[in-house]
């Protein structure tokens, strides 16, 4: 069913003063972003006319944008990604961790997006397959699946990175599998350590490289000696690296999943209420315990359509990253080697493949069979069926 306010809503009322008033300073991605959530299953993108064989019913199916950022859009995605992990779950506990950065790190990504993103995935993942090769700790080869995320609750500027990894490893030499111990996989305070001089260090190799750009008030950081002093308290700060307990079995580990992995900075089940005066939505503020956590929040439309296009990514920019066992040529090896070890058996076989299957919802008045009548060209409406049932509602599917 559809929700009452959708950010596309939004979008519609308020986009195209939005784009008036901030012309020259909207990236063509921004602008794309925006193009592709208002025109979201609308006649727009086109669509086709369905009808019922037993009764006759029909309805108008509009095409969805596909657009990453779309929150409309991120449902299936998620469904299809996710039978394609399902496979790679072994018989094991799952962990939850967590790397941020510090404010004053997210300051110089703002404008540094690819680079600081990138750099952030890559420090993270190394600290972590680091720390658990080393002896002292797991001596293993782990497995990680890596989520950015680049907002808060309040769609504020927050670059972090979800991982999900498996409680254990297979040996360095490949002899055994490695469990970890129940509740806990590594510990957070060295990962922290090595994720910020990780970090750190290859920060300021870009900024050696003349890679990193400074606008508005952070310009005197082009000079490398106030790049280093403003660093410095950086370097004095304990980086904050968050483990949960693990998952309780697999399924728990996919409905995660299924959360995170295609999540957009504000989904539409937030929204509360919008008109001239601002947009009203519920977000958790994380400095309150208990039932206090979950606030409201009004904001004025330009100011929430900045924060949502704060968080559009850089084009072809990968959001979902797999590393170590899971790694893309190593990942059916390494996961059946594990599977091996772990005297596990491998996943029955996919027959999904093999036999037909209809994506349609079924006829809403008899749960009949939808079948195609009509295909709608963008822009264009469908044409008007020769009876009473003129008058049924849309439905945009």
């Amino acid at each position: 069913m559809r929700t009452s306010i959708e950010v596309a809503d939004i979008f519609r009322a308020a986009g195209p003063n939005y784009r008036k008033v901030h012309t020259g300073h909207l990236s063509l991605s921004q602008l794309k972003v925006m193009a592709a959530v208002e025109h979201c299953r609308t006649a727009a993108l086109g669509g086709h006319v369905e009808a019922c064989e037993d009764c006759g019913e029909w309805r108008i199916a509009y095409n969805s944008c596909r657009n990453r950022h779309c929150p409309k859009c991120q449902g299936a995605a998620a469904r299809t990604w996710l039978a394609e992990r399902e496979a790679d779950l072994l018989p094991v506990g799952y962990f939850h961790v967590v790397f941020t950065l510090p404010a004053e790190v997210a300051a110089i990504a703002f404008h540094n997006k690819a680079l600081v993103y990138d750099l952030l995935f890559k420090a993270a993942s190394e600290t972590m397959l680091t720390i658990a090769a080393d002896p002292k700790h797991l001596g293993a080869r782990i497995g990680i699946t890596a989520v950015l995320h680049t907002w808060g609750s309040a769609m504020t500027h927050h670059p972090h990175v979800h991982m999900i990894v498996p409680g254990g490893g297979i040996a360095l030499d490949g002899s055994r599998w490695i469990s970890s111990r129940p509740a806990f996989l590594l510990p957070v305070r060295v990962l922290g350590k090595l994720f910020q001089r990780l970090f750190l260090t290859r920060l300021l190799q870009f900024h050696d490289a003349g890679r990193l750009a400074f606008f508005g008030s952070a310009t005197p950081l082009a000079d490398r000696r106030a790049f280093v002093r403003y660093l410095s308290p950086v370097r004095r700060k304990r980086w904050i690296v968050y483990a949960k307990p693990p998952f309780a079995g697999p399924e728990a580990v996919l409905a995660y999943l299924s959360r995170y992995t295609h999540r957009v900075a504000i989904s539409n089940s937030r929204l509360i209420a919008f008109d001239e005066t601002g947009v009203t939505f519920r977000y958790k503020d994380y400095r309150r315990d208990g039932c206090d956590r979950q606030q409201v929040m009004t904001l004025a439309l330009d100011e929430f359509i900045r924060r949502f296009l704060l968080h559009v990514l850089p084009r072809g920019f990968h959001r979902i990253r797999h590393y170590g066992l899971l790694a893309g040529g190593y990942r059916k090896m390494s996961i059946a080697r594990a599977r091996e070890l772990l005297n596990a058996a491998p996943p029955p076989p996919d027959e999904a493949d093999d036999q037909p299957t209809d994506i349609r919802p079924p006829c809403p008045c008899c749960g009949g069979r939808m079948v195609v009548i009509e295909v709608l060209k963008r822009w264009r409406q469908p044409r008007g069926p020769p009876d009473e049932a003129t008058t049924n509602r849309e439905s945009a599917s």
